[in-house]
């Protein structure tokens, strides 16, 4: 597929068929900046030592060049319309091509990006942005008409993206255009962490003249790079944008390309077919860390690696099978598996170390004299599972085997059932009964948004409880900020105690580059604002 605009030759990458999962979106709020509003800020937040121009000591940027990045893609099914974006190769051109009003900065708060400012009435229950000068690729501004329409588009009861849970809060019906460039929300409710709804994954302003079939053809954004073209599974070329409000891109090209394979994103690398390479497994970094031909970057503390077990159905509609199966879990044993000890172990809780996460609940171990008891609680000795995997993410088979060896101590058989690359994601959202999950950076709030309420799109455990869905209410509602860190942590410790998620480690995000790329933030974890942000990379 085309643009009009004259296009660049692509050179297509043979894929091979591996998927990368934004399962992303949990961990932080926003505190004091929720309430205060926020002053217009750099591309680099508030604080420039966290941005990736300069963090790095890379020197002075230079202008030129087309930089090829290798990414796992998901087929014939890639999209270029940034409310569907579900891969981590589907966010990164959406990030390409789009903006949305905020985004998660390093620490997982808000940083302002079309928006300049945001500042609540004192109910907490009207939020008035100001939006930037800002102009999309058509030479047309953003305007409060183009922020209304993304959000309503992303809002339709019909449709399944993936924002929809995060944007409930809004009275879209009541909101309206101040003027050209003043949005006034009105929330359902009062609503501290309102700034985390315009960070939410997938939020991305589109104009309002845009339509379905526009996206994969000629999209129309106001970020940093336009389209060339784009064929789905293959590769994506860009163009820098000369007139991005946060200033042109050093990159004259970027170029998308699929391999879906580790091996192949690592040989591409090293044979210099690409000069960056999306998520490295522990085993190829500690090979080359030290080898000085390509660089080793590790994200600390990205990405959640958890089984995911389906609470609507049997054994897991039963909460002490639940139970049973955190009981049954060695931790240590597999974050060494599974990561080659590239990470730390988990305690069934999302966003370690994000702000409100519940860090005061003792660290569950394995007690397989516990599990057992348990199970013939629950009736269920001599347990027979499935547990569903693939080698669409690094770690998901190792794991699925060391647990298979752990479960088997406690009497419970499991059968690993390994799917396909291309389709598991899909797959295991509403199939099966136990899975292999993993998610990238984002607040807690947005991680309880996005896949633990009744009407989340995302739910893939079919968590699904009345009472829970009121608490996150409360604690969106309510203002101060000791108050609403106290609802969250009640949440996290029903969660803790009978919740659908057994996570049990959290591992480094893995990126190579060639030596001559500069610019790659060093703190940024997956889904954040700097994390694969090429506007701020260039070569040497």
């Amino acid at each position: 597929m085309h643009s009009d605009t004259p296009t660049t030759t692509a050179t297509p990458f043979p894929g091979l068929h591996r998927r990368g999962f934004l399962a992303v979106s949990g961990a932080a709020g926003l505190g004091a900046l929720a309430l205060t509003g926020c002053a217009d800020t750099s591309a680099n937040g508030p604080d420039d030592a966290n941005g990736p121009d300069d963090a790095n000591g890379d020197g002075t940027p230079k202008r030129g060049g087309r930089l090829r990045a290798a990414f796992a893609g998901g087929g014939a099914s890639e999209t270029l319309d940034p409310h569907l974006s579900n891969l981590f190769a589907e966010a990164a051109r959406a990030k390409a091509l789009y903006d949305k009003l905020a985004d998660y900065g390093g620490d997982l708060a808000a940083r302002p990006r079309l928006a300049s400012s945001w500042e609540p009435n004192t109910g907490l229950d009207r939020w008035k942005v100001s939006l930037r000068a800002a102009l999309f690729h058509d030479g047309q501004p953003v305007t409060a008409k183009d922020v209304l329409h993304s959000y309503r588009r992303i809002a339709d009861p019909a449709r399944a993206f993936r924002a929809r849970a995060s944007l409930e809060p809004i009275d879209l019906a009541a909101s309206r255009a101040l003027d050209e460039r003043t949005v006034e929300f009105v929330l359902k409710r009062p609503t501290a962490e309102f700034p985390n709804v315009m960070a939410a994954f997938g939020a991305y302003i589109v104009p309002a003249s845009a339509r379905d079939g526009d996206f994969d053809h000629r999209p129309v954004g106001s970020g940093p790079f336009r389209l060339v073209s784009f064929a789905p599974g293959r590769s994506t070329v860009l163009r820098r944008n000369d007139d991005y409000w946060d200033g042109a891109p050093h990159l004259d090209e970027l170029e998308f390309v699929v391999a879906n394979e580790e091996s192949a994103r690592v040989n591409a690398l090293l044979g210099g077919q690409v000069e960056y390479a999306h998520e490295l497994n522990p085993a190829t970094a500690r090979a080359h860390e030290d080898g000085g031909r390509i660089r080793i970057v590790r994200l600390r503390n990205s990405a959640m690696q958890s089984f995911a077990m389906k609470t609507d159905r049997p054994p897991f509609d039963d909460r002490r099978v639940r139970q049973a199966l955190m009981l049954v879990a060695d931790r240590e044993e597999l974050v060494q598996g599974a990561f080659s000890g590239a990470g730390e172990i988990g305690n069934d809780l999302f966003g370690k170390g994000y702000e409100y996460y519940e860090g005061t609940l003792p660290q569950r171990e394995q007690d397989l004299g516990r599990a057992r008891s348990l199970l013939k609680q629950a009736g269920a000795e001599g347990l027979r599972i499935t547990l569903d995997t693939s080698p669409v993410a690094a770690g998901f088979t190792e794991a699925a085997a060391v647990f298979r060896d752990q479960a088997a101590k406690a009497g419970i058989t499991v059968e690993v059932r390994t799917g396909s690359k291309d389709t598991y994601w899909k797959d295991i959202l509403d199939s099966g009964t136990l899975c292999c999950y993993r998610s990238g950076a984002m607040p807690i709030e947005s991680h309880l948004s996005q896949r633990l309420l009744t009407g989340s799109t995302t739910n893939a455990t079919k968590w699904r409880h009345q009472d829970f869905d009121a608490l996150y209410q409360q604690a969106q509602s309510t203002r101060d900020p000791e108050q609403r860190a106290a609802v969250f942590a009640r949440m996290q410790r029903r969660l803790h105690t009978e919740g659908p998620f057994l996570i049990w480690g959290f591992a480094d995000w893995i990126l190579g580059t060639a030596r001559g790329v500069r610019g790659i933030a060093q703190q940024a974890p997956a889904n954040t604002l700097d994390w694969a942000r090429f506007d701020k990379v260039w070569l040497a």
